[in-house]
Parts: C-alpha cells; structure tokens; sequence
C-alpha cells in the first residue's frame, strides 16, 4: 500500500501563486508514475499534471504553461507549482501514484489516490 501526505492548499486572489507537495509513504516502488488531477463541485475529474520516474511531464490543456510538475525522488515527493491561477482552477487536487513507468493522463489509471486537498482562487 501507499499512503500520501498532501500540503499547499489553500485560497488565493486571481494571479496568485500555489505550491502543492505530495509525499508518498509505504510501498513507494509502487509509485513510479505520479500525477495530479482535480475535481470541481458538479463537474468530473480533470488530469492536471503527470510525471514518469524519467521526469517526462504530461499537462492537460487548461493549465499548459501555468502550472509546473516535478519531483524528488530522494524523497518520494512530487510537487504542482501553480502559476497565474483563475477562478476555473478551484477543485479539489489528489495527489495520485501508479506502478507503471508510463505518463498517465487519466485519474482513472491511477492505482493509489490521496485524500485530496482544496485550492480556491478568487475573483
């Protein structure tokens, strides 16, 4: 099993700035690929950002040259620095691992999942 723990949410103005951490605990070879997706009230889930152990980088079309992914691997952790947010960009952010060597786009795909963390950008 993976356990994460989740941090750097929170609420911002328009424009602002956030960084979310994510570090993984547990079986953490079982978490090769990680990602973040996000989940709006009354809409599905959205892949935000991916990232492969070789540091190959996914990024879904609203957030492509904003929002940045990377990662320690020294420390089981991945990071979404969040640039120039807009009020479309409120959701809950899960943190997410999967054993595959492969980017995955898609929150479906991922084998294990956090508990999620709030960001509010406002207006």
């Amino acid at each position: 099993q993976v356990q994460f723990a989740e941090s750097g949410g929170g609420s911002v103005q328009a424009g602002g700035s956030l960084t979310l951490s994510c570090g993984a605990s547990g079986d953490t070879k079982r978490t090769k690929s990680m990602g973040w997706f996000r989940q709006a009230p009354g809409k599905e889930r959205e892949g935000v950002a991916g990232i492969s152990l070789g540091e190959s980088t996914y990024y879904g079309d609203p957030v492509k040259g904003r929002f940045a992914i990377s990662r320690d691997n020294t420390k089981n952790t991945v990071f979404l620095q969040m640039n120039d947010l807009k009020p479309e960009d409120t959701a809950v952010y899960y943190c997410a691992a999967d054993p595959t060597l492969r980017i995955l786009r898609y929150p479906e795909n991922y084998t294990y999942v956090g508990q999620g963390i709030q960001v509010t950008v406002s207006s």
